[in-house]
């Protein structure tokens, strides 16, 4: 049965005249009271009507940001940008992180389409669009960043990396090297995927060994890729690709560490999507794909912008203008 704003009203203790007010920010509801209204959202997963409420009602000019690592600094380069853009046209930004947690996701798209936000950029850890989908209500804006869905209801800005992926393997096939390993991110994502998808076809059609334990996952979090490297170092890889800038500086020092050379003993192909110190120190060491993160920033702060002015005029189009680049 669905939830109604009667059953929030209920739970929390108000009017649901209140419970209105608190969603569309029409009126002044104290602090406690809101705090009220919100849990009982998140306890029952009440889902306003989007249509129903704040876009009739005026802008809040707040736009959400759903990450899943706010310590990573691809998403950490990528929030100033999108913030960045957003401020130029008299928007604010409120980030929530997931730390790759999918409850915790939920929870925060629930909150932030509960009439915090005017329009949500979401870089979704979920492995089940069903799931997303059911979380947002009708006609909101929202643009997927990074990582998308199969089904292509929502707008998205992405970066293609299929071919620098297919490349780099057999370029370094060309250069002799027969076992070639790559630490990919976790397995859910479209991201991953697709750079897999890509390593696998690369490996088949240069004729190389077709080994799974050659596939490594880690995550967007941090220390994730030591444990993939011991596996790869241990299978004798004679080259690795990193396919997350997070986990390439901790491969860089890692390596180091051990005292294995780039580009002597092991050759190594890395993502590059910020800025840093240790990429500098050894580019002419190993190859780079580079990925236009404040690109990627501003386009999606463009989307999202372009979705709310959409949905404030009450068109509410399913797919518009997805986005993507190439690394």
């Amino acid at each position: 049965m669905k939830v109604t704003i009667s059953d929030v009203a209920k739970l929390a203790g108000v009017s649901t005249a209140t419970v209105s007010h608190t969603i569309n920010n029409t009126r002044y509801v104290s602090n406690e009271t809101k705090e009220k209204v919100y849990r009982a959202i998140e306890e029952l997963g009440y889902t306003p009507d989007a249509s129903a409420r704040s876009f009739r009602t005026g802008k809040k000019k707040i736009i959400g940001f759903i990450v899943p690592d706010i310590a990573n600094k691809f998403f950490a380069t990528m929030i100033e940008s999108v913030e960045k853009y957003l401020s130029a046209n008299g928007y604010q930004l409120i980030i929530a992180n997931t730390r790759e947690n999918m409850d915790r996701e939920e929870t925060n798209i629930r909150l932030l389409t509960a009439g915090m936000v005017d329009g949500l950029l979401v870089a979704s850890t979920m492995d089940d669009f069903q799931r997303f989908d059911a979380l947002i209500p009708a006609g909101f804006p929202v643009v997927l960043v990074d990582r998308i869905f199969e089904t292509k209801k929502y707008s998205s800005v992405c970066v293609s990396n299929f071919q620098p992926i297919y490349r780099s393997v057999c370029r370094l096939a060309g250069k002799g090297d027969q076992r070639i390993g790559i630490i990919g991110g976790l397995p859910r994502l479209s991201s991953t995927q697709e750079r897999i998808s890509a390593y696998r076809q690369a490996v088949a059609d240069c004729g190389l060994p077709e080994d799974e334990h050659l596939i490594q996952y880690g995550d967007s979090l941090e220390n994730s890729a030591c444990a993939c490297l011991d596996q790869l170092l241990e299978r004798k890889c004679d080259a690795i690709i990193v396919c997350q800038g997070l986990m390439a500086s901790e491969t860089i020092i890692y390596l180091h560490q051990k005292g294995i050379q780039l580009a002597q003993d092991i050759d190594l192909v890395s993502f590059v999507d910020y800025d840093s110190d240790v990429y500098a120190l050894y580019a002419n060491q190993m190859d780079s794909i580079i990925q236009p993160v404040e690109d990627l920033g501003q386009a999606a702060g463009e989307q999202i912008l372009r979705r709310v002015d959409t949905a404030d005029k009450h068109i509410y189009a399913l797919v518009g203008g997805n986005r993507s680049y190439r690394a």
